[in-house]
């Protein structure tokens, strides 16, 4: 059973206004970025524990590590898989700004496992408890931006202006006769 089928069984069993919305293309979406989401927050936990619990780096050198290795699949991923955009990367378009927000990621996620691994040691905590609890801070740090990132990837970076043009002429005409460029049947 691939991921798209497991998702589609799960969607049916939901109630049929949310199951409805989820078979659109933005439920596709939101899957699909989920998913992405997913795979960036097992290669970067992965690499988190790898460095800083069997390696020894600190937390923050480690959460830095893991942070820049798991935003490679994550872009390419929501990318092409979640918004099916093909060819080259737009330098200022998506590549700047999907940066920018791993870099907020992050700063948030190291400065949350820094403070968690300095309370850690203050208090006495095992390097095994520790090692936990930076995991979990830095999940947590990235679960905060999370839906913030979906609506800036959905909105802003990967949008597919063609579609959206041809959306505009297709049986909507624009009201050029107010202010507010309400769109009236054509």
């Amino acid at each position: 059973m691939n991921l798209e089928s497991l998702a589609l069984r799960v969607v049916d069993r939901l109630p049929e206004p949310v199951a409805d919305r989820l078979r659109g293309p933005g439920g596709q979406k939101l899957w699909r970025y989920s998913v992405a989401s997913i795979v960036a927050v097992i290669v970067s936990e992965v690499c988190l524990v790898l460095f800083n619990g069997v390696v020894g780096m600190s937390a923050a050198v480690a959460s830095s590590l893991a942070t820049s290795i798991a935003a490679i699949p994550n872009y390419y991923m929501n990318r092409k898989w979640a918004w099916g955009k093909h060819g080259r990367s737009h330098l200022l378009k998506e590549v700047l700004p999907f940066w920018a927000l791993a870099f907020a990621g992050w700063a948030l996620s190291t400065y949350s496992v820094y403070l968690m691994e300095h309370y850690a040691k203050h208090h006495g905590f095992s390097h095994t408890l520790t090692t936990a609890l930076v995991a979990i801070v830095y999940i947590a740090a990235f679960g905060v931006l999370w839906i913030g990132k979906f609506m800036i990837f959905n909105k802003l970076m990967f949008v597919h202006r063609h579609h959206q043009a041809k959306e505009d002429t297709e049986g909507l005409a624009v009201n050029s006769s107010g202010p507010s460029g309400i769109r009236v049947p054509g």
